[in-house]
Formats: C-alpha cells, structure tokens, sequence
C-alpha cells in the first residue's frame, strides 16, 4: 500500500497510530495482522465542529477557485 501512495509502512503505522490513540479508529489482531476500523462517531463531531466555521470560508475557497481557473486558462492562451 506505501508504494501505491509514496509513503513508507513505518509512516502508515504511525498515522494509524495516531488515528487510534485519539479515537478515530479501533484495531484487531487477525495473526500477524492488524485490521484497522474507522469509528465515524469522532469525526462527525469534528465534522459538526468545524461546521461552524464553513459559512466563513467556503466563499474564499470558492473564490480561489475561479482565480486558480483564471490562471489555467491564462496558461493555455
């Protein structure tokens, strides 16, 4: 999977580390194996968190949008 995505299976373990020591994922042992499950609970709650904020930047991004395709189209010319 790290080749697929450029990153190294130590850097893979961390991330994943890091998303279950917070909550955000539950893992078994199936042999030598670890089957990681993504818990939605948390992120929902970030997901509603960061809901509050949106109505703030969503035009920007919308505007970076058009200037980021202006500057393509400007290229292509």
């Amino acid at each position: 999977m790290g080749q697929e995505f450029g990153i190294t299976q130590s850097a893979i373990s961390q991330h994943l580390k890091v998303l279950r020591d917070h909550g955000f994922a539950t893992v078994q042992a199936a042999g030598p194996r670890r089957i990681y499950e993504i818990d939605p609970t948390p992120i929902a709650e970030v997901d509603q968190w960061l809901g509050r904020f949106r109505r703030f930047w969503e035009p920007k991004f919308e505007a970076l949008a058009v200037e980021v395709e202006r500057g393509k189209r400007k290229r292509r010319k």
